[in-house]
């Protein structure tokens, strides 16, 4: 089997391992598709190095099949399409015994803190393992994962139909925010200065405004009769997308913070203080938000093909990471380990 390394800032190999052998209770997985996302990029940068160990193994957005099954599995066989929650909770932490466990203060992230699906053959906790409908495009697939960041986002948001939403960011997380939340019956407006994504986001029937070139605030403003925006999300991790946020929210607005901001940012206290407004953090999701990606992506709800720019071998890897990092003309890109293409 191959797997992809990380070796250091900017230094990502290919080498050939010995499949692992299921033991009791876990599964092992033909990956069909592995995504790439900012957190692999945060990775990739050597930013995370005191958590990423020397010849990780990187990637948490996959699908693939069933290849064995160990003693005391059940409900899962071989040849059957899967993909992997990546989050393991401790289950004894203050998150965990609060019901929070999707938030663990010793959690288990696949792909940062063990080995991820960056391999071709991934073996895993058999309760990891969700099963796929029958009939879903295995690329499409590779999309769960960060559909449920934005399921959980939208939830936190508690957006409702009709509520005015913004967001700022339109990257693959902006664009899948704005459409769920559209799916709920929201009006949504991104915000983005890069015009593929732009261009990206009107395919898929969302809108976007260039900042430079649209007075956001007064044309939310315009559209509320003066309220502002119910719901806010920031998904940019710029100080400017930060203050565009909290400046288009109306009173008791909500601002949902989903991008990771690696260091402190202004904030206009005195906008919360004035208009009661809240903050909300946003950080992964639960196992009813993936099962909810799921049905999304299956149902066709979400623009998949759309929203995947291109497709790898994963021979082409460090090209890949380098193309979502150029930030021009991609958006999802996934690698290809079973040679399965588009």
């Amino acid at each position: 089997m191959k797997a992809v390394v990380y070796r250091g800032a900017r230094r990502l190999g290919i080498e050939e391992r010995d499949p692992l052998p299921p033991g009791p209770g876990e599964v092992r997985i033909a990956v069909a598709y592995t995504g790439i996302c900012g957190t692999d990029l945060h990775i990739y940068h050597g930013d995370m190095d005191a958590r990423v160990g020397a010849s990780a193994v990187l990637g948490h957005e996959m699908s693939g099949r069933v290849d064995a099954v160990g003693a005391d599995v059940t409900g899962l066989a071989d040849g059957q399409a899967v993909t992997v929650l990546p989050t393991r909770s401790c289950g004894r932490c203050a998150a965990c015994r609060r019901g929070n466990s999707h938030v663990c203060h010793a959690m288990n992230f696949l792909g940062i803190d063990s080995p991820g699906a960056m391999q071709s053959s991934w073996t895993v906790p058999a309760d990891l393992v969700l099963p796929l409908p029958e009939g879903l495009p295995l690329d499409h697939a590779a999309l769960v994962e960060p559909v449920a960041v934005a399921v959980h986002d939208v939830r936190r948001g508690q957006v409702t139909a009709d509520d005015h939403v913004v967001v700022v960011g339109g990257g693959p997380v902006g664009v899948l925010v704005a459409t769920v939340a559209q799916g709920r019956g929201a009006r949504v407006l991104l915000v983005e200065p890069d015009p593929f994504r732009r261009a990206v986001a009107g395919k898929v029937g969302v809108e976007a405004v260039d900042p430079a070139a649209t007075d956001v605030v007064a044309l939310v403003g315009e559209r509320t009769d003066g309220a502002g925006a119910d719901v806010a999300f920031e998904v940019s991790g710029a100080a400017a997308g930060v203050a565009t946020a909290v400046d288009v929210l109306t009173t008791r607005g909500r601002l949902v913070m989903v991008a990771i901001h690696a260091q402190p940012r202004p904030v206009n206290l005195h906008r919360f203080f004035w208009r009661e407004l809240e903050l909300l953090g946003a950080r992964l999701y639960t196992r009813d938000d993936v099962a909810e990606a799921i049905r999304l992506v299956a149902s066709g709800a979400i623009p998949a093909r759309e929203l995947i720019s291109r497709v790898e071998p994963v021979t082409a890897v460090t090209a890949a990471f380098d193309a979502l990092e150029s930030g021009g003309g991609v958006m999802k890109v996934l690698l290809d380990w079973q040679g399965e293409g588009r």
